[in-house]
Parts: structure tokens; C-alpha cells; sequence
């Protein structure tokens, strides 16, 4: 593959959110008439508004660069960001999926443009760097608000299944089967991640995350056991095998490194979101055991997002140098 310039990269990251915002937008259409509480329809109503915005501004920074959006991209990401909508639509107990996927997307975005503000800054394009970091400001404000209505959100999965105290233990083991679900999917990542990581940091980072993982997922079990249920071997193989394609996809882009941290650190997020509602369940079925567990975990989870976050300047500096980009 021939060398980069920095231009060349950088529109290479406009153009990437720009398809990331086509593919939020999708989602922030649908997701008010799926949250199943009004605060939380709200919040995303809101923030449509806001992603009309942050598409604008994005194209207009390719405009300054003569580029223009991908649209094979675009197309992919509003057709993905559908998906995503129908996925919720399907299950049942939407709310708190649609809330624990926002809160991770909300945080992809804020990767990307934590990416594309450093990518910017090392190509000298002030304007950008400063519309990533405004616009980054405001995925946060949104992850924030969607993380304030975690509580509304399980109460409306919760309502939206007929959910009382003679079935609650049986709706807490689904909770505790998408978890140990989810880790089988992290495992499998973080496994990938330590061999195509791109920077001894990160990779140190992943490989260190992913003892705490398997930990993570013992714990599942034995409070899967402590019910008297198992986990669902089907859902753990179709995770397995989506972290897999994943390992396959990141090891084919040329700028690996950052790829894979944002989304990463989207991952972690999923995680943290999961958990969140976990231990609420847990708390409404009156098993203190599962919530104390939850919330070992959650800290866990948030402090490998931390450690991800920190990398963010050596893994903009191991991507540039992979394709051969040099400011």
C-alpha cells in the first residue's frame, strides 16, 4: 500500500464520522417512540436536533478539504443504524437495550472525534480540530443523559414485560444470560486486540482487561448457578462468532490501531450499560449477592474504558505511522 499524506488521512476521518452521524441519525428518528418512557424520548428527541447539526458541520469540513462524503458509506451507516432500530424493536425488553446501545454509540462517537480532533491538530486544520472537540463535548452531554435515565429505563422494560415480584427472579437469570453473553463477545475481542493492537500500551491494556474478563464471566456463572439456570450456550456462540468477524474486520483496516480502540471503548460502554441495569434488577428481585457482583464489575469496566481513553494520542501516532502518514 502506497504511503498517506496527514490530508489524505484526515479526510479519511471526516469521512468517517459523516457516515457514523448518518447511521446516529437513523437511529435518533426511531428511538423516541421506542424508549417506552417520555424524559428518556426526550433526551433522544433532543439530540436528534443536535445530529442534524453534527452531520452539517461535518460536511462542511470535507467541503473544505474538496472532498465530499463517502456515500457507500452513508448508506451503509443509515442502513446499519435501521438495523440497529429494528434489533431493539425485537426485543423484549426494549427500553433498556435501546438505552444500553445508545449509551455505547453515544461513546463511539465520542472516540471518533477524539480521534479526529488529534488527526486534525497533527495536520494543522485548527477549524477541525475545534469542531471535534465541540461536537465530542456534546456525545458526552448525551451519554450522560441517556446514563441519568438508566433507572427509568429499566422500570419501562420491566412495565413493558408485566414484570412483578412473582417473576422477577426469572426475568433477573435473562438479564444475568445476556451478560455472560456479552463477556463471551468481550473475551473473544480482547483476545484480537492484544495481537492487532498496534501499541505495546494498549495491548498491555487489553491483555490485562481480558484476565479481568474471564473473571467477570466466572462470576456470571456462579450467579447463573446460585438460580439454578445455566447460560444460553446458543446466544454465546453467536457473540463468539461476532467477535470474531470483528477480529477480521479491524485486522483489515490500514489504521487498525484506532479502529479498534474507538471501538473498543464503545464495547467497554455496552458493558457499563448492561451492568447498570443488571444491578437493578438485581436490587428489585432482592438478590444483594448479583448486585454486589454487578457493581465489582461496573468498576472494572469503567476503569478499561479509562485506560482506553488514555491511549488516544498513541493510538492516532501507531495509526498514522501503519499507513505511513507522517504530519
Amino acid at each position: 500500500m502506497a504511503d498517506r499524506t496527514i490530508e489524505d488521512q484526515l479526510v479519511k476521518y471526516l469521512t468517517d464520522v459523516h457516515s457514523i452521524e448518518e447511521q446516529a441519525l437513523a437511529q435518533m428518528h426511531s428511538a423516541p417512540d421506542l424508549a417506552g418512557d417520555e424524559e428518556l424520548a426526550a433526551a433522544f428527541r433532543e439530540h436528534e436536533v443536535e445530529t442534524e447539526e453534527h452531520e452539517r458541520r461535518v460536511r462542511e469540513r470535507l467541503e473544505a478539504h474538496d472532498a465530499s462524503p463517502n456515500r457507500l458509506k452513508d448508506t451503509v451507516g443509515a442502513v446499519t443504524g435501521k438495523g440497529f432500530v429494528l434489533f431493539a424493536r425485537s426485543q423484549p425488553d426494549t427500553p433498556g437495550k435501546l438505552a444500553a446501545h445508545a449509551y455505547s454509540y453515544e461513546h463511539m462517537e465520542l472516540a471518533a472525534y477524539e480521534l479526529l480532533e488529534r488527526v486534525a491538530r497533527r495536520a494543522g486544520d485548527d477549524a477541525t480540530a475545534e469542531m471535534a472537540r465541540s461536537i465530542g463535548q456534546q456525545e458526552a452531554a448525551m451519554a450522560q443523559r441517556i446514563e441519568a435515565n438508566f433507572e427509568r429505563a429499566v422500570d419501562a422494560s420491566l412495565r413493558a414485560k408485566g414484570v412483578d415480584a412473582s417473576n422477577i427472579d426469572e426475568h433477573l437469570v435473562k438479564y444475568l444470560a445476556d451478560a455472560h453473553a456479552i463477556e463471551n463477545q468481550s473475551i473473544e475481542l480482547l483476545d484480537k486486540g492484544r495481537e492487532i493492537g498496534g501499541d505495546p500500551q494498549l495491548a498491555q491494556a487489553y491483555g490485562e482487561h481480558l484476565v479481568q474478563t474471564r473473571g467477570q464471566q466466572a462470576t456470571i456463572k456462579s450467579r447463573l448457578d446460585a438460580h439454578g439456570a445455566t447460560p444460553n450456550k446458543l446466544q454465546d456462540a453467536a457473540m463468539r462468532l461476532g467477535a470474531l468477524n470483528w477480529g477480521g474486520f479491524f485486522a483489515a483496516q490500514p489504521d487498525t490501531p484506532a479502529k479498534l480502540a474507538g471501538f473498543s471503548y464503545a464495547f467497554e460502554h455496552l458493558e457499563i450499560g448492561g451492568y447498570e441495569q443488571l444491578a437493578r434488577v438485581a436490587r428489585r428481585a432482592g438478590d444483594e449477592a448479583t448486585v454486589a457482583a454487578a457493581e465489582e464489575i461496573l468498576e472494572q469496566e469503567r476503569d478499561a474504558a479509562r485506560r482506553i481513553a488514555e491511549t488516544w494520542d498513541r493510538t492516532v501516532d501507531a495509526s498514522l505511522d501503519a499507513v505511513g502518514a507522517a504530519a
